[in-house]
């Protein structure tokens, strides 16, 4: 099968398609023929090793110490089930299904095989590109904003980096919950983020986040420019601060009102995630799609920090 694959750490130049063997499915697995699958900044950092500050050796320990241990990366996809393993009974082939890898990667590509108790269900009215590219971005927000944060009606939530692909989630999870919400983006994308629930934004380029004197219930790190010490001045008093990407030091250090971390990658999330959508809750937000052999522009778009929502990329022609 073809796969985007790379066999050393870099700029967005060292991935490339190539062939490699199909994997086979356990027998617990599900082969999945991926019809899409999400570019995330995930994949961006582990391609050009560039890890939050004291994650360096940790994350090489995991992914490859001189070349990566993983060669295809991806790991939110949907696609269609093409052969399941012989203790499934979950799922038959030609049912469409998404889900997430983990550590395990591999979406980038045709044919992936994952675990039967890691896939969901995709429902028929939310297509193969809103699934990809909804797990990565919504399961984050989900998990920090109802699970970690506690958020409720009548909160205050600040979205920091409110138009990447955690960003645009949080803000319409946070609205969803019954929050008043503020986010923080360009100008450029201060439109679609408006059109996403925000109640006001900051343009980060004309205003100091620093400087204002608003005061939040949560503010939500989605960029990691914030610290526990500078996004503890924007909190009220019994405010929540959810640093999503945040350095080994603040990881280490985050109790109390301050929360850091992974968020898990939990089947039931998705399948609310997906309801949402379906009902139509939730906009999936895309920025741009790519073939399987733009892989590269893929990583470029991602790494320029400036998408709006999801980028996505599609392992076959279209039909």
């Amino acid at each position: 099968m073809r796969a985007a694959v790379f066999d050393r750490y870099g700029p967005p130049e060292v991935v490339r398609v190539a062939e490699v063997p199909q994997p086979a499915p356990r027998a617990d697995d599900v082969l999945v023929r991926i019809e899409t699958a999400a570019v995330t900044s995930g994949d961006a950092r582990i391609r050009g090793a560039r890890f939050p500050a004291g994650f360096g050796l940790l994350a090489r320990l995991a992914f490859g110490v001189v070349r990566p241990r993983r060669p295809v990366l991806g790991s939110s996809f949907s696609g269609v089930v093409e052969t399941v393993g012989s203790r499934v009974v979950d799922f038959a082939p030609g049912d469409e299904v998404c889900g997430m890898t983990g550590t395990k990667l591999g979406a980038h590509a045709e044919y992936v095989a994952v675990p039967a108790k890691r896939l969901a269900r995709k429902p028929a009215g939310v297509s193969h590109d809103d699934a990809a590219g909804l797990l990565f971005g919504g399961t984050t927000a989900l998990f920090f904003l109802r699970d970690k944060a506690s958020v409720t009606s009548g909160m205050s939530v600040l979205v920091n980096g409110a138009s990447g692909a955690v960003g645009t989630n949080a803000v319409q999870i946070a609205k969803h919950l019954g929050a008043t919400v503020t986010g923080v983006t360009s100008a450029g994308n201060a439109a679609t983020v408006t059109s996403l629930g925000a109640n006001r934004i900051i343009d980060y380029a004309n205003e100091d986040l620093s400087a204002t004197t608003e005061r939040f219930d949560v503010v939500l790190d989605t960029v990691g420019n914030l610290s526990r010490r500078s996004g503890r001045r924007l909190l009220r008093p019994d405010g929540v601060l959810v640093l999503a990407v945040a350095g080994l030091s603040d990881t280490i250090r985050a109790r109390g009102n301050v929360v850091a971390g992974s968020a898990p990658e939990r089947v039931d999330d998705f399948d609310l995630l997906l309801r949402l959508v379906a009902d139509g809750e939730i906009i999936v937000v895309h920025d741009q799609t790519y073939d399987l052999d733009e892989i590269a522009d893929a990583h470029r778009r991602v790494d320029s920090g400036h998408k709006l929502g999801n980028v996505v990329v599609r392992p076959w022609p279209p039909a």
